[in-house]
């Protein structure tokens, strides 16, 4: 690991999103957004940082770029070896590995992508300083993330205000939503930013289908159900309180999400 202070905070992230699949494959059509966005085409090297099971990897490859996909959690990477033999695409090389320490050489690759997946690591500049590494000069960056102000980034804040403090010094992941401090972070290694939004759309019968549903698949949320699973009271609590959180974005029984795209070229 880049810094041994943040070793034992990766290792819960490896672990806590390895329940992540089934909610990986409601971001299909960002992945197709965010590799149209990159502009990515055939011929091209293309590394996504942070690729889960695999959904933006394979997208590119399917457009005959000639793909690496990267990930901390061994789990989601067996699901994306999966997927790319039912899509038959690739070969991709599937890597086990973090953000912060790319294990590609300098100037490897014309693409590096991530969706909703770099914003995790604790140490943003550490991440983007890797990532700029390993682009060729005049490559393209481009990622998803999440604004803080809509309802993923206002469910992130939820969940941490019931989960235990991250260590010291942790970049928050929602700040990667916030066009103001992307723009100064890419502004040390890339030309001016473009941005464009869009809205993932989840589908779910009630409310509380979507609770069910979130809190068996997205980590942190699980992990404060697994904690209180012998507190019904406080628990229940959270439970109202993501769903009164929710409401606003839900109808016609879907969920709309917003999110960010960023796209800049390296210099």
């Amino acid at each position: 690991m880049t810094d041994d202070r943040f070793a034992e905070f990766k290792g819960r992230q490896r672990e806590m999103w390895s329940s992540f699949a089934p909610t990986a494959a409601l971001t299909t059509p960002v992945a197709g957004h965010l590799i149209e966005f990159a502009d990515v085409s055939a011929g091209e090297r293309v590394l996504d940082v942070g690729c889960g099971t695999g959904v933006v990897a394979i997208t590119a490859a399917r457009l005959g770029a000639k793909v690496s996909g990267l990930d901390l959690t061994p789990a989601l990477l067996e699901h994306a070896r999966e997927n790319e033999q039912i899509a038959g695409c690739g070969p991709i090389d599937w890597t086990e590995g973090d953000a912060e320490r790319l294990p590609y050489p300098d100037a490897s690759f014309d693409v590096v992508v991530s969706q909703f997946g770099h914003m995790f690591a604790p140490q943003a500049d550490v991440a983007l300083a890797e990532m700029r590494r390993v682009l060729k000069p005049g490559g393209r960056i481009a990622f998803a993330t999440w604004p803080p102000e809509h309802f993923v980034g206002r469910f992130f804040a939820l969940v941490g205000r019931h989960s235990p403090p991250p260590p010291e010094g942790a970049s928050p992941p929602p700040l990667w939503g916030l066009v103001p401090v992307v723009t100064e972070r890419l502004s040390k290694g890339f030309g001016p930013p473009f941005f464009e939004r869009g809205v993932m759309r989840v589908p779910a019968l009630s409310l509380p289908h979507l609770w069910h549903y979130m809190s068996a698949s997205i980590g942190p949320l699980q992990k404060i159900v697994e904690r209180l699973a012998n507190d019904p009271e406080q628990l229940g609590a959270i439970r109202q309180e993501m769903i009164d959180l929710a409401e606003p974005y839900f109808s016609h029984n879907i969920m709309h999400q917003d999110y960010l795209l960023t796209r800049a070229e390296a210099r």
